[in-house]
């Protein structure tokens, strides 16, 4: 059964959870273009979630989701205030889901789990997962350790549910190298940052826009929570930090509140500018709609050639 089929929607597309990122308008203009809109709880409060929520569903009738981050300081409300709020389809990450997992089946949610290797790809299929996300190390933000092109085809071939490429996605050609390594969608992030829906500064979208192809690095693997960012000032004092074998506690100090200060305040020197590798395919602001008809166009058209 295709994932379109499965989540009721036009395109194998979802879009990222980017925790402070992905709230309502962002995700209502996704679901309403035929992808599935998703919405991040990292960063929001049980009431903004739920008020955000609300708002999906003032903007679009059709489906989206609800990106649960299991770290989140409020989890179990969390968990019961999707069941409550009626969600269909949550993705989640940042922890172990599985204590949740009978609550939300039995409720009628559909899971999405993110997922890093093998093993948990198994996990989560053994739980009753809908299906899963694999998201390379190419993606933006908080990242697992495994690529896409080496690990996405061992995952599809472990599991029997369908199998989401996150990470690296920007084009057409993509999605289809995705589909071609067995995945039957994709989930894209960094491409949305420049949706005219998305609340980031647009300071933020500029940077994105004018930095090169190399510039994302990452800082805190030397703490084992590797993080994905375009560099600036900040990234450089970060990664002194870690080179002069600072301790986790002046390196989380220095990084605390600095993804709200790029994407609200758009400081993009000392602010967190998170986005994964691809930055050569960030050169334009545009609506939702726009971005996903231009990657399923790509997509056609790269597949057409293939048959030529």
């Amino acid at each position: 059964m295709k994932l379109t089929s499965l989540l009721n929607i036009d395109y194998p597309i979802i879009q990222g959870g980017m925790a402070h990122i992905s709230r309502a308008d962002l995700a209502g203009a996704v679901s309403q273009a035929g992808g599935l809109g998703v919405l991040a709880s990292g960063g929001l409060s049980l009431e903004e979630i739920r008020e955000n929520i609300r708002r999906i569903k003032e903007i679009t009738q059709k489906p989206f989701a609800v990106n649960v981050v299991l770290l989140h300081p409020q989890i179990r409300d969390l968990a019961q205030l999707v069941i409550d709020e009626g969600v269909e389809y949550i993705t989640c990450g940042g922890g172990n889901p599985l204590p949740y997992f009978d609550s939300w089946i039995k409720a009628g949610i559909k899971v999405l789990p993110l997922i890093g290797n093998v093993k948990m790809a198994k996990k989560v299929q053994a739980a009753g997962a809908l299906a899963c996300i694999f998201e390379g190390a190419e993606a933006g933000g908080h990242i697992g350790s495994l690529n896409t092109m080496a690990e996405l085809p061992a995952i599809c071939d472990a599991v029997d549910i369908p199998v989401i490429s996150a990470g690296g996605i920007y084009t057409g050609r993509q999605i289809l190298a995705a589909e071609i390594l067995g995945a039957q969608g994709v989930q894209v992030g960094s491409k949305f940052l420049l949706a005219e829906e998305c609340p980031v500064h647009i300071n933020y979208k500029n940077y994105l826009i004018n930095a090169l192809d190399s510039d994302t690095v990452v800082t805190g693997a030397s703490f084992g929570h590797p993080v994905r960012v375009v560099k600036n000032r900040l990234t450089d004092q970060l990664q002194k930090l870690e080179a002069e074998g600072a301790s986790q506690e002046e390196f989380n100090a220095m990084a605390r509140g600095a993804g709200g200060l790029a994407c609200d305040q758009g400081d993009t020197e000392w602010g967190s500018v998170m986005a994964g590798q691809g930055l050569a395919y960030l050169e334009k602001i545009q609506p939702a709609r726009e971005i996903i008809q231009d990657l399923m166009n790509q997509y056609k058209e790269a597949k057409a050639s293939l048959l030529k």
